[in-house]
C-alpha cells in the first residue's frame, strides 16, 4: 500500500484508511482483530474511530465499544508504533436514554440535538476518556466530529491547541463542516498561532450530491474547489462506497444512503462506472475506490469501514487498478 502526505505536515499516511466504527458492536472482536491485523499486514497504518462508535446498533451500546476494542488489540499486538491513530470528539450523546423509545431503533432526530458539542471542557474530558479506552498517551489525529455552532470557535480551537501542547494530540482535523466555517477556523488559527486542521473528514464518493440538497457532511463543488486551492488540508472520504450500493441496482432502489444522490446525474455516472468496471475487471464498488485513489486535486484518502470479513476482502483489489487517462476522462465527464 502506498502512502500520501497528510496536508503539508510531512507526515505520510496510508492511501486507504480503515474505519473501526462497527468494531466491537456489529463486527465481533474476532473478526475485528482479523481485519486490523490483515490491514497492517497489507501495509496499512491509518486507523479511524470516534468516542461515539457505536451507540446506535442496539439499545445498551454506550459509544465507547470501538475505542475499547482497539485498545485491547493494541495492547495484545504491541503494534501501536505501526498505527497512525485517529479519533474524534463532539458527537457523543449527552443523554443516551433520550434516544430510545418503544421500538428497536434509535431516534436520529433526537440524537442530532443531543450531541455533546465542542466546548473546551467537553472536548478535554472526551479526549481523556478516549485515551483511557484506547490505552495510549496520545492520538495522531483528533477531529472535531460535528461542527458545533453554539460554541465559539475560539474556545474550541484554544482547547485543541492545549491538547497539542500537552502532547495528547499530534494533529487536528474537522468533520461534517461547511467550507465557510473551515475558512473561518483557518483564519483564527493563523491569527492566534493555533494548530490548524490538516484533515477534513467528509462524505465523498463518485456520485455527486443532487442539486438543492442541504447536507454539510457531503462534499460539494465549492468545497472541492476550496481544497484544491488549500492542499495543506487533506480530504478523508467516509462512506466512499455509499453502503455498497454501486454493485447492486436492486439495493440502490429505495436505499436511504442513495437519497442524497439519486436523479439523472447519478444514473448517467452509474452507467459509465459500470462500463469502465467491466473493462478493468473489477466491481463498481472497487472502481469507486480506485477512482478516488487516482484523484490529486484535491488529494483524497478513502476511509472504508467494512462490517464483515467478506466486505473487508472485497476492498483491496482496488489498490491494483490502474486507470488510463481516457478512462479517467470518461468517468470524470459523466453526468447529466
Amino acid at each position: 500500500m502506498q502512502t500520501v502526505e497528510l496536508g503539508r505536515t510531512g507526515e505520510r499516511v496510508s492511501q486507504l484508511a480503515l474505519g473501526a466504527m462497527l468494531m466491537g458492536t456489529l463486527t465481533d472482536e474476532a473478526d475485528s482483530v482479523t481485519m486490523l491485523d490483515r490491514y497492517l499486514d497489507l501495509g496499512g497504518a491509518f486507523v479511524d474511530t470516534a468516542n461515539c462508535y457505536a451507540w446506535w446498533p442496539r439499545r445498551g451500546n454506550d459509544g465507547g465499544e470501538s475505542e475499547e476494542l482497539l485498545g485491547r488489540w493494541l495492547r495484545r499486538s504491541g503494534r501501536r508504533d505501526r498505527v497512525f491513530l485517529a479519533t474524534k470528539g463532539g458527537a457523543g450523546q449527552r443523554d443516551p436514554d433520550l434516544l430510545w423509545g418503544a421500538g428497536p431503533d434509535p431516534d436520529w432526530e433526537v440524537a442530532r440535538r443531543n450531541f455533546e458539542g465542542a466546548g473546551a471542557d467537553t472536548l478535554r474530558t472526551a479526549l481523556d476518556a478516549s485515551l483511557r479506552r484506547l490505552g495510549v498517551d496520545h492520538v495522531d489525529l483528533y477531529y472535531v466530529h460535528v461542527d458545533d455552532r453554539s460554541t465559539p470557535l475560539e474556545e474550541t480551537l484554544e482547547a485543541l491547541a492545549g491538547m497539542v501542547r500537552a502532547g495528547k494530540v499530534r494533529h487536528v482535523g474537522w468533520s461534517n463542516v461547511r467550507t465557510w466555517r473551515l475558512e473561518r477556523i483557518r483564519q483564527l488559527c493563523d491569527r492566534y498561532g493555533w494548530p490548524a486542521p490538516v484533515a477534513v473528514q467528509q462524505q465523498h464518493s463518485y456520485l455527486r450530491r443532487r442539486a438543492g440538497l442541504v447536507n454539510p457532511s457531503i462534499v460539494d463543488d465549492e468545497q472541492l474547489d476550496y481544497l484544491r486551492e488549500h492542499d495543506d488540508v487533506t480530504l478523508v472520504s467516509f462512506s466512499p462506497m455509499v453502503k455498497g450500493i454501486y454493485d447492486d441496482p436492486a439495493k440502490r432502489t429505495g436505499h436511504w444512503a442513495m437519497a442524497p444522490y439519486e436523479g439523472p446525474d447519478a444514473e448517467a455516472r452509474l452507467a459509465v462506472l459500470t462500463e469502465v468496471a467491466a473493462e478493468v475487471g473489477v466491481t463498481p464498488n472497487q472502481l469507486v475506490i480506485a477512482w478516488l485513489l487516482h484523484q490529486s486535486a484535491p488529494r483524497v484518502v478513502p476511509l472504508v469501514g467494512p462490517r464483515t470479513l467478506e466486505q473487508f476482502d472485497a476492498v483491496w483489489p482496488a489498490l491494483d487498478v490502474k486507470l488510463t487517462e481516457e478512462q479517467l476522462g470518461r468517468l470524470d465527464a459523466a453526468g447529466a
